[in-house]
């Protein structure tokens, strides 16, 4: 039984679904938009909430919880200056999932997620 157990395998180890997370997380935030498989896209949203949350804390403690997950100073600096306070009414739902098509490789499903505060000029 998988009580008390949330999110997805991936059919991924954990180092390896963790790393995929950290680098799929930083790559939202740093272009605002990407494009993954359906599955992924709905696991990135509750590290992206989180992330942002962080930022609306703004303290150092939380500067250097995001720096622990995201591994990236350029991100972390942007998360915290610029999406944060993009962010600062909203009470979560930070990111919108947008159903894209099939991959023509393997037939996956792919989904575009993007931030919902985001910049006209991004992406």
């Amino acid at each position: 039984m998988r009580h008390r157990n949330s999110g997805r395998k991936l059919n991924l180890t954990s180092a390896h679904r963790r790393s995929m997370m950290s680098n799929l997380v930083s790559d939202l935030l740093y272009h605002e938009r990407i494009e993954t498989t359906a599955p992924k896209a709905k696991e990135m949203r509750r590290f992206v909430d989180h992330m942002i949350t962080l930022g609306k804390r703004g303290d150092l403690h939380a500067r250097r919880q995001a720096f622990s997950f995201l591994q990236n100073e350029e991100v972390v600096f942007k998360l915290f200056s610029d999406i944060a306070p993009r962010n600062q009414e909203r009470h979560g739902g930070y990111t919108r999932v947008l159903k894209v098509g099939f991959r023509r490789g393997d037939g996956a499903p792919l989904s575009m997620i993007e931030l919902v505060e985001r910049t006209a000029a991004t992406g």
